[in-house]
């Protein structure tokens, strides 16, 4: 099939400027000024941007946690990423204690193929490593899993020690692989969930509260300490707060490569919005928690100064009747994880672009360029380019939307921005050519996702 984007105002990372688009099958074949080839389809974008597809580099899609699964699989969750202009994913295959890497990989493969609408890659939780895991993570790397994520959270399920993650960092620069860390000092943090539950303080609220800030900005900056000792790159998830940010500025400043993503849920919701009567809160308990409010505008900065790259959304939804409410009497039985993988866009365009915190450049960058840069898919994924995959978003800039239960896409019986209005969204979405979503209808099929085999990333260029 092809496809001519006429009358568009294309945004890169670098670039804005006004031109037409060809594309044969699933590449971009031709870029410029008043294109006039045939094509099976034409789509006028004029008064629009047309933009790359967006990444997201961290998910959660049939997930096993606290003796269920995030209710999202590899089709519904796709599928809510499309309607929100995101076209690509990296999600986690998790090892299980005692197994090889690979045996993960083959599990979460098989959840996604048939599956998955838009393509996809994985990335590895690594629970054990072995003397012999520099095999393992070999292995991975030639089957192009090239990056690894390790707990600093979660004793007893999936934290690993000082020594393991050291080891783990050892072998990645033997391979060219990043390494993710989830940032919190788990046995710290469970000393005071322990105190706080012999207090009888057992509700929603406490999930965040006994996760205070240094515990996060203590891992940070241990991890950091593990990957100077190392020699390798570092790449922080989800960094929620100052305290943590400060740690990365502060070793960046130095020269140190260290690297960072945060997510929708930690620029536009706080403590604030916790503290509800009833068990509501339990739709906010997530990992980091969320912080006090002033942390936003920090983070913010961190993202205009580059000292935060990449916003993802450590998507991870559960329901809140049968699932969130297994917690209903202990917050620590409370599934972790929340629902954002359709409004990352939407969100980080109306907030920071009409807001005036960051440009529409830093916008894809943020969004989807510096995710394919740092997770080895560009210039396949990430800008629109000659050759380069056909991936694009036409977004209306004038589009208001209010993101809801009652209109979104994703498999959970609630919404975390339930009620917020937005301005911009995607109107029509195209993977690799074909466009699988327009007039808000989803025209793609389960299954027409590619798994992606990465390369090795830009953190080792820094």
């Amino acid at each position: 099939m092809s496809l001519l984007i006429k009358n568009g105002r294309i945004i890169t990372a670098e670039q804005d400027y006004a031109a037409d688009i060809y594309i044969e099958k699933d590449k971009i074949n031709l870029i410029g000024l008043n294109l006039s080839m045939e094509a099976d389809k034409v789509i006028d974008a004029k008064g629009k941007y047309v933009i790359p597809g967006g990444i997201d580099v961290h998910t959660h899609l049939d997930m096993p946690f606290g003796g269920t699964k995030s209710s999202d699989d590899f089709e519904t969750g796709t599928r809510a990423a499309a309607f929100g202009g995101t076209t690509t994913i990296i999600d986690f295959a998790v090892q299980a204690k005692g197994t090889r890497m690979g045996d993960a990989l083959d599990t979460w493969r098989k959840k996604a193929e048939g599956k998955a609408t838009i393509d996809y890659g994985f990335h590895l939780i690594i629970t054990d490593l072995p003397e012999a895991g520099i095999v393992d993570m070999s292995e991975m790397v030639r089957e192009g899993v090239t990056s690894f994520k390790l707990f600093m959270a979660y004793p007893n399920v999936l934290m690993a020690d000082d020594d393991t993650i050291f080891r783990a960092m050892k072998y990645a620069g033997k391979t060219g692989s990043l390494v993710c860390i989830h940032a919190e000092n788990g046995r710290i943090i469970d000393s005071i969930v322990r105190q706080s539950i012999a207090d009888g303080k057992t509700a929603p609220i406490y999930h965040a509260l006994t996760r205070p800030t240094i515990a996060e900005s203590e891992a940070v900056n241990r991890s950091i300490a593990l990957a100077q000792i190392a020699e390798v790159p570092v790449y922080i998830v989800h960094l929620s707060s100052n305290d943590g940010l400060e740690k990365v500025a502060e070793a960046r400043d130095k020269g140190i490569p260290v690297f960072a993503e945060t997510c929708p849920q930690y620029l536009f919701l706080s403590l604030d919005d916790m503290g509800k009567p009833g068990f509501e809160d339990a739709k906010l308990v997530f990992s980091p928690p969320l912080r006090e409010k002033w942390n936003q505008d920090k983070l913010w900065a961190g993202l205009q100064k580059n000292d935060i790259q990449i916003i993802s959304t450590d998507h991870c939804p559960f329901f809140f009747n049968g699932q969130k409410d297994m917690g209903k009497d202990d917050f620590r039985k409370i599934p972790n994880g929340g629902p954002c993988i359709e409004h990352r866009m939407q969100l980080i365009y109306d907030g920071g672009v009409n807001q005036k915190r960051i440009n529409l450049n830093r916008w894809v960058e943020l969004t989807s360029t510096n995710p394919a840069k740092m997770f080895g898919m560009f210039p396949k994924k990430g800008t629109i380019a000659p050759g380069s995959d056909a991936d694009i978003v036409i977004w209306d800039p004038e589009k208001e939307y209010t993101i809801s239960v009652q209109t979104h896409h994703i498999r959970v019986d609630y919404s975390m921005f339930e009620g917020h209005k937005v301005k911009g969204n995607a109107e029509i979405v195209i993977s690799r050519g074909d466009v699988i979503v327009e007039n808000n209808e989803f025209c793609g099929k389960p299954g027409r996702g590619n798994f992606l085999k990465r390369g090795i990333g830009v953190a080792y260029l820094y």
